[in-house]
This record gives structure tokens, sequence and C-alpha cells, in this order.
């Protein structure tokens, strides 16, 4: 669970935040993000219902929106399903969120689990930008739970998930990153794609969840990158070899 962080956007209330640093510590989290606090994170209730997790609190990192989060796994958290048509936020059930977050740490990656606001919770741009979102299978009569509690069920589910089958080798962040520049290059030049933002945001969310093989990566830069790009990418090898 080392490689896990918890993030909560825009906290307010002292005891909420108490009970979170509780139950990340419960489940060996080690990392606390908060987002824009609108309450002293180290106030005399925060320590009080934190009980021995005062440690995370003290050192809890500070920031003013999603832009400092790690680049890693972005797992958003919602009691609300929301719909843009009929699709939905990248929504999964818990279990397949939990192989995933396995996945992505035995690839080295970052894991993070954004928390919502206490009173009104994450906005729907907030989810666009997750790679990933959880919205638990609670009673449709009384559906949104305590973010502290939520908390607890999601790291319950993470720890208890079976490890990620063995991948060959896994890329690092610079393969990744190069296959987005050449998908961003081929959606630039079809003027089909109205809202091409998007449509990159959307083909980094799934390669991201899927997390594939440096040789995976590589097949599919053949594919996407325009016949120029690659002879000039041969031309370069060859003259170093």
């Amino acid at each position: 669970m080392e490689g896990i962080e918890v993030a909560i956007m825009e906290p307010k209330y002292q005891i909420n935040l108490g009970y979170i640093a509780r139950v990340s510590k419960n489940f060996g989290v080690r990392k606390l993000l908060l987002i824009n606090p609108r309450c002293n994170h180290l106030g005399k209730e925060a320590i009080k219902y934190s009980k021995h997790a005062r440690d995370l609190l003290e050192g809890a990192r500070i920031c003013r929106g999603m832009s400092s989060m790690n680049k890693g796994l972005i797992i958003g958290t919602t009691g609300i399903w929301h719909k843009t048509g009929n699709a939905f936020y990248n929504l999964y059930r818990l279990d397949d969120v939990g192989r995933m977050a396995r996945r992505a740490q035995s690839m080295g990656k970052k894991v993070t689990i954004l928390l919502g606001r206490d009173d009104t919770g994450l906005s729907k741009e907030e989810l666009r930008h997750c790679d990933a979102t959880i919205s638990l299978e609670t009673d449709a009569n009384y559906p949104i739970l305590n973010i502290s509690h939520a908390l607890a069920i999601i790291l319950h589910a993470m720890k208890a998930a079976k490890a990620a089958r063995r991948m060959e080798t896994p890329p690092d962040a610079a393969y990744q990153n190069r296959l987005f520049s050449l998908f961003k290059m081929m959606v630039g030049s079809n003027k089909r794609i109205r809202d091409k933002q998007s449509v990159n945001m959307a083909f980094a969310h799934v390669v991201r969840r899927a997390m594939p093989t440096r040789k995976e990566i590589n097949a599919l830069s053949i594919a996407i990158a325009p016949q120029e790009k690659m002879k000039t990418a041969g031309q370069k090898i060859k003259a170093k070899a």
C-alpha cells in the first residue's frame, strides 16, 4: 500500500480529515494530499479523531489543484452516477479497480484515490480527468456514504485484491508519453474530430488503465505514427548503429 496516495478535494470538516488519516494508516497508506483545504488539517478535532495517525496529517502535502497530483493512475470516487448522454465517467466496479491498482503498482506507478468534497463531492469536470471512477453499491434510498467510510471500503478491497498477473518488461513513462504524442499528432491531423482534447484524454485514460507492456506500446506506436515520422525515426536508429 506504500504506492497509494489518498487525496481529498477541498476538505471542509476536521473530523473527516481525522478519520481519513486513521483509516489510511489502518491499511498501510503513508501519504495524504489535501487539495485547497477549507479547514485546519492540524486543528484540535482533526488531531483528536486521527488517533495514532497524527503523523499523516503532519506530513500531508497541500496543493492548489489536480495538476499537482502524481502522474500515475488516478481513481476518482462518487456517490452519484454522472452521465453525459448514455456514457458514464469511466465508471468501474470496486473489484475491477482493485486489480487495476495492483497492476499499476506492479509496474512502479503511483496510485491516487481521489475523495470528493465533504459536502458536494467531485464535479463532473474533475471526474472527467480521472482514469477510473468508483461508485460503491449502496442502497438507493440513502446512497451517499461519509467519505471516510467510503475510503475504508475502497482500501480494504485494494488490500485484499489478488496480485496481478506477471507482466513482461514494463514500459517507463517515456514510452507512454511517446505514444500519447503520436496519437495527439494523428488526432490533430484529422479534421473530422472536433473535440480533440476529449479524444486525447480518453485515449490516455484507456492506456493508463490497460497498463500495456513495452512491446504492446511499440506496436501501437508503429500503427499510429505517420510514415514520415517512422522513416525519420528509422534513419536516426541506423545512424546511431
